[in-house]
């Protein structure tokens, strides 16, 4: 697998977070590894606990919690910032995004980012555009919320297709998003999340071919598949040098093995990643008491390898 120089993640100010990679460098520039392959981080890592606003998505599908609640409860839990998982938005409205921007500000809380649930491995190229413009719907709705960071898939391929046409297609679409999202200074992060970008070999060819500073991976640690633990482990370290955010669980989603958080913790911080630890609860405990679980985890790790 290639590999190149780590990106570089974020932190913003109260209310506000800025994901930026190694800003106007291309994937070409950074591929000066050394002999082990890892080009030494240039200053330690700074780690930032998060939250991904799914792991409440049991009470925000039955609106036994708002938008505003899951902000709210960043405060309570002690964490830094908030992944505005985007399902449960009422509106793309630039009215209800600044107050949730507001509200955030007001608490002391960083948006970590915003998605896109689009899937980019559309045969059609009708589809392919609409995608295309769909990303750049939701690069604006990022740049409202005050944000600088959007999580965007690939997805299942359709009965029939190749990988390679898959990554043909994510490519075309993702390299004029990217210029876009660009001109606003927010960063595309494909998410390791499913279909073609559940290998790390993928992920790294679309980085390749994209070859954008403002585009490169939300790393979920638990997404790839692999059939055994170490390469599990390994796959992420291939990848983090362009991880832009994480989502972070406990257990594999393949094997539901136990992930050895510590490992990967050493992995981020060898490769000198600046950003959020982002908690995505999928746990069988309800996530009242299973978040602060993880979260506690993930804020003792940040303390044991980051310099802030």
């Amino acid at each position: 697998m290639n590999s190149g120089i780590s990106r570089r993640m974020f932190l913003g100010a109260a209310g506000t977070a800025l994901a930026a990679s190694t800003a106007g460098r291309s994937a070409s520039d950074r591929d000066g590894a050394t002999e082990d392959g890892v080009t030494p981080a240039a200053s330690t890592a700074r780690l930032f606990s998060g939250c991904c606003a799914y792991s409440y998505r049991k009470y925000l599908e039955s609106k036994k919690m708002t938008m505003e609640e899951s902000i709210l409860k960043a405060v309570e839990l002690g964490i830094d910032g908030v992944d505005m998982t985007v399902y449960w938005l009422k509106s793309t409205d630039p009215a209800y995004l600044v107050s949730l921007r507001h509200l955030a500000r007001n608490n002391g809380v960083c948006f970590s980012g915003a998605a896109c649930g689009a899937s980019t491995v559309q045969a059609d190229a009708a589809k392919r555009e609409k995608v295309l413009e769909d990303i750049k719907k939701w690069v604006d709705a990022t740049e409202v919320l005050g944000t600088s960071h959007l999580r965007v898939f690939a997805g299942e391929l359709p009965k029939g297709a190749t990988t390679a046409e898959g990554v043909a297609w994510t490519v075309e679409i993702l390299k004029p998003a990217s210029k876009y999202a660009a001109g606003k200074g927010i960063t595309l992060g494909i998410e390791d999340h499913g279909g073609i970008t559940q290998r790390a070999d993928v992920c790294l060819e679309l980085m390749r071919k994209i070859d954008s500073p403002y585009c490169g991976i939300n790393l979920d640690i638990s997404n790839f598949i692999a059939p055994s633990d170490d390469e599990h482990y390994q796959q992420i370290e291939a990848t983090v040098r362009y991880a832009t955010h994480t989502h972070i669980r406990d257990k594999f989603g393949d094997s539901q093995r136990p992930i050895d958080l510590d490992r990967v913790w050493q992995i981020f911080a060898k490769a000198g990643y600046k950003g959020f630890m982002s908690a995505e609860y999928e746990g069988e405990e309800d996530a009242m008491t299973g978040v602060p679980k993880l979260l506690q985890q993930i804020k003792a790790l940040n303390r044991k390898y980051s310099n802030v």
